[in-house]
């Protein structure tokens, strides 16, 4: 999902007018402004509540498409995925402390602030940070620990708001994965997909044990899996203390952040964030707005399936084995047992969008969102004389004060048609310092590169798993330090990137990654050893 930090950007990115005639003959002439707040909303669903147990980790398969045809500035949207929060209802206190960007700008959260304490958000989409746009979408992690005063989406980055690495002590996600490199703009796809589909999961895993503190730290490592066409398997976590430091200074979250509680994820969503517009303005009182075309897959029914095999699980389904398997006892396949998992029922209805703040009206006779047969969730089209199936209306009038509706081409002004939106513009690169965590204890060989189909080069060096930036900020003891190599090395040499470690879906084929991003370790760091991303230009 995206951040909601970025909704409070300045409302106008850019404004030019041109007056002329229009079409048909008519003699009403059109001021274009190119501005912001294009479109706003959530295509989203709910499920039925997890059952006692059911809070160690998720799963769905989420549909992959460009949704636009260009890469464009100053738009955002995510594809569909789900927010993980830990859950804490139990709570009649602030968890955010006084001077933390949520606590002292988001009022309308308090009094808990539970929602936006600690999530793990991110998924599939297009962002307004990404430095490197191409037509698809990317996907990419993303984590809040501390009430947004940061973010923190590969192992070394923030969530596209900087180029520059985070600073040492807020890095918090470790490279498990010996297989695939994580850029920090995000994981890109093979070509254009068209609604193949991306099964992702996030699982607590007791890498390490609970320690007492203080500030006392939970044992469960939120790890990542993925199951594509070229890679199955888990890629990275985030590291427990992520989510105990907030509590270093504010005792009351003691025990209440993501590596100690159970998990809250009930739902998930196309978060409609940041999306340009382009204003047609008579002398008159009709006013036109264009935003850009958004394009969904659709079958030969007139159904978009976003979202299916929604699943919870609980530590049966692979905590418990791995814990025994990291003790020395048992083992441990990283497949997820059927006997922890849970499928909910799903619910939907229709999304409300607003454009300026102003609620667009007629919005359901283009399509309802759905639920299908086979714990399915997307869109069902509607025939219509506005737009043709599986696309987004683009034109919308507003005569006077009356209602904004959405209109086909053919009724709105031809030089609005004709106006093209402004292009995304390649960033500055990502770069990471030639000191501290990054150089010492540093790494093991020297720099690779890999060009993605983005058109951007990756720069990523081997460290020793235990060596890598990330892990530097804390002063734990050797024994553990190599305690925590060694599990990692059995993973490495046990676990395959083609093993189904997720049930697959139902219906629909896979996407495949970017095959530039799978990688093989050199001779001599067959396990033990990661890809950790340097740079990226």
């Amino acid at each position: 999902m995206t951040s909601n930090k970025l909704y409070l950007l300045p409302a106008i990115f850019f404004i030019m007018s041109v007056c002329t005639q229009c079409k048909s003959g008519k003699k009403d002439s059109y001021e274009l402004s190119e501005l912001s707040n294009g479109l706003h909303g959530y295509i989203d669903y709910s499920t039925t509540n997890h059952p006692d147990g059911f809070r160690a980790g998720i799963s769905f398969y989420t549909a992959v498409w460009p949704l636009i045809d260009k890469p464009l500035a100053n738009f955002q949207i995510g594809l569909p995925s789900a927010w993980v929060v830990p859950e804490n209802s139990d709570v009649n206190f602030p968890l955010c402390p006084k001077g933390t960007y949520a606590r002292d700008h988001w009022d309308e959260r308090a009094p808990t602030y539970a929602s936006v304490f600690q999530t793990i958000e991110g998924g599939v989409g297009y962002w307004q940070g990404n430095k490197f746009r191409y037509n698809s979408p990317k996907f990419s992690m993303n984590a809040t620990s501390s009430c947004y005063d940061f973010e923190i989406a590969s192992p070394g980055w923030s969530f596209f708001y900087s180029s520059t690495a985070l600073p040492d002590d807020k890095m918090g996600i470790a490279q498990l994965s010996n297989r695939i490199i994580v850029p920090p703009d995000g994981v890109t796809f093979v070509g254009n997909p068209d609604g193949q589909f991306l099964g992702y999961s996030w699982m607590a895993l007791p890498l390490l044990d609970a320690i007492e503190g203080p500030p006392p730290t939970g044992d469960q490592s939120w790890t990542l899996f993925l199951n594509t066409m070229n890679f199955k398997g888990p890629v990275a976590y985030y590291i427990a203390e992520t989510w105990s430091k907030i509590s270093k200074d504010y005792k009351p979250d003691y025990g209440r952040g993501l590596d100690a509680r159970p998990a809250e994820m009930g739902g998930g969503a196309i978060e409609i964030n940041t999306v340009p517009k382009i204003i047609a303005k008579s002398k008159g009182d009709t006013t036109f707005y264009k935003i850009p075309q958004l394009k969904f897959p659709v079958d030969e029914s007139g159904k978009t399936i976003l979202v299916q095999d929604v699943k919870y699980y609980s530590k049966d389904a692979i905590y418990n084995s791995f814990k025994s398997w990291r003790n020395g006892e048992g083992s441990c396949n990283g497949i997820f047992d059927n006997q922890g998992t849970w499928e909910p029922e799903l619910f939907t209805k229709m999304p409300a969008f607003d454009q300026d703040r102003v609620v667009l009206e007629n919005m359901e006779g283009i399509f309802k969102t759905a639920v299908f047969e086979g714990h399915m969730f997307g869109m069902q089209w509607n025939s219509n004389q506005v737009t043709a199936a599986g696309n987004f209306p683009q034109y919308f009038r507003q005569v006077g004060n009356g209602k904004r509706v959405p209109v086909s081409v053919d009724e709105v002004p031809e030089e609005l048609v004709k106006k093209e939106f402004t292009l995304a513009e390649k960033g500055e690169p990502y770069t990471s310092p030639e000191t501290g965590s990054w150089s010492s204890p540093g790494p093991a060989s020297k720099p690779e590169t890999v060009t993605l189909a983005d058109g951007s080069t990756v720069t990523y060096c081997w460290y020793r798993f235990i060596d890598q930036p990330s892990f530097q900020q804390f002063n734990w003891s050797k024994e553990k330090r190599e305690k925590l190599q060694s599990l990692v090395e059995k993973i490495h040499q046990q676990w395959s990137i083609d093993t189904e470690y997720m049930a697959p879906p139902r219906t629909g084929a896979l996407v495949s990654l970017d095959p530039e991003l799978i990688v093989k370790p050199p001779k001599g760091f067959e396990s033990g050893y990661v890809p950790i991303v340097i740079g990226q230009k």
